[in-house]
């Protein structure tokens, strides 16, 4: 008998059920939706900046839409870069407590699970009336920062602007031109001014990363599987390589966002941070350390723990994800709290930063949305849209939904490994041991890059050892692959 095809979509639309999201959008929201006229050509209103002559431009994943953010540069005095960073006024057509913003509130977040995207808002905002997409002009609050020539940032204004977005970017492109690979993409040499324009975001951005560096910011690769789709059929699970690209709008964005959390706290407004605590499992983390041969100190410092993971990445580059992984787990993940200002920030120990928020994708988190009505109350002068005790709220339930979203896309990652190595029972495969312990011994395979656990001879093995399993069964529906242990490699 022909065995029945997995649908993968069915088995997402579960999965975001399963963990308490509300997938469809109700007809409420919908009539909303479809009530919103999209503004092409803004005449520009008392207290917005026309600024649509200027360079923006955007780098994303190549199927993105539902662009949040675009950037401009240009040189200052005395080697600083000016950054301007465009953030779409999602607020301007999700209004407080209207059906759309209840939903989006609920699910908290946009998920990806890969063969299906759930966002946060309907397509027709997030993908069109409020997407930074090129041709269009759109309402923005802009924010600006100065990039000193020793990457320290001075932060500068926020207000109100109409912008166009002049280029759509895409983050492998950008990154293999930046990392010589490839010649100049045409798209750059098309546009007029790009070129120089994107070397010195380029610039500003290596900055920005070298500073942040040595503050002690955490060099972390964990290997993120990203599915390969036309939208029907999946077709492969590749990594999503970090690339210089990439880095530039992680270092503008951890910028931008800082300095939004700056002028909330000067306009005295309470809001919400994005923290990642101080480890409290430290001495689990010195352990693993011991074992490369490095001793970090007794309490917890981000600067000797960078040091090491600089090291070991440029030592075993091969392993370093694992690596990564067994820290990100140990410090534990992030969280949003609400801050009142004037008390002590928990600050981002990742990231080597006290004062920091979450506030430059309102199209696909609800924090950021948040945020920018925060930060429209202070332009505006209007009454704060948010006491404490709602941020407090807020920040407590939004957590939970990412929290949620992150296991709906990592169950999702399973399923379709499972799915695409279906036809492959028997076939045996090179990994490293990522897991041992009573819970059980788990391999990641390296092609592809899909994970499973060792259900025979699995006695002995060590996590980072690097094994061949041959793999005896796949249940795309449970996100099951189960491994047999072969051998060490290099032992036969």
């Amino acid at each position: 008998m022909k065995e029945q095809r997995v649908n993968l979509k069915t088995i997402a639309w579960n999965t975001m059920e399963k963990y308490g999201f509300i997938p469809r959008f109700s007809s409420e929201v919908i009539h909303e939706t479809n009530s919103l006229t999209p503004e092409h050509h803004i005449k520009i209103k008392k207290g917005v900046k026309d600024l649509r002559g200027l360079l923006w431009s955007s780098i994303d994943n190549w199927d993105s839409e539902d662009l949040d953010q675009i950037e401009f540069v240009k040189e200052g005095s005395d080697g600083e870069i000016h950054v301007k960073i465009a953030i779409s006024d999602v607020d301007h057509y999700v209004t407080k407590r209207s059906h759309i913003d209840k939903h989006a509130g609920y699910n908290g977040t946009s998920v990806y699970p890969g063969i299906i995207t759930f966002h946060m808002l309907p397509d027709r905002l997030c993908k069109g009336i409020s997407s930074l997409l090129p041709g269009q002009d759109c309402y923005a609050i802009i924010i600006e920062y100065t990039v000193l020539p020793d990457g320290e940032v001075r932060h500068g204004n926020i207000y109100r602007g109409v912008v166009r977005n002049k280029a759509k970017l895409v983050y492998e492109e950008i990154g293999d031109w930046f990392e010589s690979n490839i010649p100049v993409p045409a798209i750059v040499t098309e546009t007029e001014g790009l070129k120089k324009q994107l070397e010195l975001q380029n610039e500003a951005a290596m900055r920005l990363r070298a500073h942040r560096r040595r503050q002690g910011a955490l060099d972390l690769e964990t290997l993120e599987a990203e599915v390969v789709s036309d939208g029907e059929t999946v077709t492969d699970l590749v990594i999503q390589k970090q690339n210089a690209a990439r880095c530039l709008i992680e270092e503008f964005m951890v910028a931008a966002n800082g300095t939004m959390a700056v002028f909330l706290e000067n306009a005295g407004l309470p809001m919400i941070h994005r923290v990642v605590r101080v480890p409290k499992y430290w001495e689990e983390i010195r352990l693993v350390a011991a074992k490369f041969g490095e001793k970090l100190p007794v309490h917890p410092d981000a600067k000797s723990l960078s040091s090491f993971l600089t090291k070991q990445r440029e030592a075993d580059p091969e392993r370093f994800p694992d690596l990564s992984l067994t820290v990100v787990k140990l410090m534990g993940s992030g969280e949003y709290v609400p801050y009142i200002p004037g008390k002590k920030p928990i600050g981002h120990f990742a990231l080597a930063v006290a004062d920091y928020t979450h506030g430059t994708a309102p199209n696909r988190r609800y924090v950021d949305l948040i945020i920018q009505r925060l930060i429209k109350s202070v332009l505006l002068g209007t009454k704060t849209p948010y006491n404490i005790r709602e941020l407090d709220a807020k920040a407590e339930w939004l957590s939970g939904r990412e929290k949620a979203a992150n296991k709906v896309e990592r169950f999702m990652r399973k399923s379709v490994a499972a799915m695409l190595l279906k036809p492959r029972i028997d076939e045996v495969f090179e990994g490293f041991v990522t897991g041992a312990s009573e819970k059980g011994t788990y391999v990641r395979l390296i092609n592809p890059p899909a994970e499973g656990r060792v259900m025979q001879k699995e006695s002995g093995l060590k996590v980072g050892q690097k094994v061949m399993v041959k793999l005896l069964k796949t249940d795309p529906y449970n996100g099951h692959i189960d491994f047999e242990f072969l051998h060490d490699i290099g032992k036969v």
